[in-house]
């Protein structure tokens, strides 16, 4: 795995799922909308790229930011002091709402 800049992170999250294939899934739409389902419920909020960070607001207040590590599909999105969200970027699965 290796740290992915700032222009790489934009380019593998635009228009994709981040996503466990379990528990949760993060859409990153074009223009920053973020699409949040979990454990059966889904949400929106946004996100962004700041210098080499991915940062993610949930809609429960101010964004949280993420180093991002990838080899191929399988991503780290880390945080000092916290375990890394662990997962894979893919094409977006069809979910009802």
């Amino acid at each position: 795995m290796r740290a992915l800049k700032g222009s790489e992170i934009t380019k593998k999250f635009t228009g994709m799922e981040f996503t466990d294939d379990v528990h949760w899934a993060y859409v990153f739409e074009r223009g920053g909308s973020l699409n949040v389902f979990s454990m059966g419920s889904a949400g929106t909020g946004s996100w962004r790229v700041h210098k080499d960070e991915l940062c993610l607001n949930r809609g429960k207040g101010e964004a949280r930011c993420y180093a991002v590590w990838a080899a191929g599909n399988k991503v780290e999105l880390r945080r000092e002091g916290e375990l890394p969200d662990e997962g894979v970027v893919q094409k977006p699965s069809p979910r009802t709402r």
